[in-house]
């Protein structure tokens, strides 16, 4: 990603990782709230979400979907398991497997979509629609560059 080198840029101030904790915590906790008549937390949703759209999928697979550790993976997957709402089966072979969504996580989902979209549109009015636009673009150019190092290294 080339640098920022416009003259009217101001240097960052602080460290942008507690920066970005701060803001993270605060939108998850917005989620959490619309979510929280449905016993579901923001990350589990966007698991559930994740599994449903890409369909069954390897678990490494669905941890690198979702730009996230393959141990965090399974530790966010054991509840939802338990709770009956994906399944981790055999794969293609012995030794795959592959994660699936329940009928009870499709229905868990549903109830929550309705939840999740009054969320969303709350967090646009409370920091406005081409805010939002901005930040979802700034994101996705970071990811983009840590996506390229990564590939780089590998």
């Amino acid at each position: 990603m080339p640098a920022d080198t416009s003259a009217s840029s101001a240097a960052p101030v602080g460290c942008t990782n507690f920066k970005l904790r701060q803001l993270t915590r605060r939108v998850t906790q917005h989620y959490d709230q619309h979510l929280a008549g449905t016993g579901l937390k923001i990350t589990q949703y966007s698991l559930l979400t994740h599994v449903d759209r890409l369909g069954p999928l390897a678990p490494g697979e669905l941890a690198r979907r979702m730009d996230m550790s393959a141990s965090t993976l399974t530790r966010n997957l054991q509840p939802m398991i338990a709770a009956g709402w994906l399944l981790v089966g055999e794969g293609v072979d012995a030794r795959s497997r592959t994660v699936s969504i329940t009928e009870a996580g499709l229905e868990m989902r549903r109830q929550a979509q309705r939840r999740w979209k009054a969320a969303q549109v709350a967090l646009n009015e409370k920091l406005g629609v081409a805010t939002v636009a901005a930040l979802h673009g700034l994101l996705d150019q970071g990811l983009a560059a840590f996506h390229e190092e990564d590939a780089y290294v590998e």
